[in-house]
C-alpha cells in the first residue's frame, strides 16, 4: 500500500516525467528499495532529504512537506530525550504508555495544546 511518503515521491516523479528507476538511480539505490520505501516496507533514509532537495530543487516548504509525509508513514517514532529535563522525560514516557488507548477527542485536545 502506498504511504504518504510514497505519494509524495510518486508525485515528484510524475511532475518530472520520471520513472521509478530514474529516481532510484539519483538516490543511488535499486528500484526495489525505493519501491519498498514508498510502500512502507523500508525506512526512509535520512540522507535522502538532502539528495532529493538537491536533485529536484525542492523548496524548504516542499522538504517540510516531505518530512511530514515521512512522519505520517512511520510506524514508530524515535524520541531522543538525552538532553531533556526530567519532567519532559517523564511526560514522554507517560505519553508513550497511554498513546494506544487515547480516544480521538483527547488526542485532538493534546494536539491543539501542542500546536499553540
Amino acid at each position: 500500500m502506498l504511504t504518504s511518503t510514497g505519494k509524495f515521491l510518486r508525485k515528484l516523479r510524475i511532475d518530472r516525467s520520471e520513472i521509478l528507476k530514474t529516481m532510484a538511480g539519483k538516490l543511488n539505490v535499486s528500484s526495489a528499495f525505493l519501491s519498498a520505501v514508498e510502500n512502507g516496507k523500508k525506512r526512509f533514509p535520512d540522507s535522502w532529504y538532502e539528495k532529493l532537495k538537491t536533485e529536484y530543487e525542492l523548496s524548504d516548504e516542499q522538504v517540510d512537506d516531505l518530512k511530514q509525509a515521512v512522519m505520517e508513514s512511520s510506524e514508530t517514532v524515535e524520541l531522543n530525550v538525552s538532553d531533556a529535563p526530567d519532567a519532559n522525560r517523564r511526560l514522554a514516557v507517560s505519553f508513550a504508555r497511554k498513546f494506544a488507548s487515547l480516544d480521538e477527542e483527547t488526542s485532538k485536545k493534546i494536539l491543539n495544546l501542542l500546536n499553540k
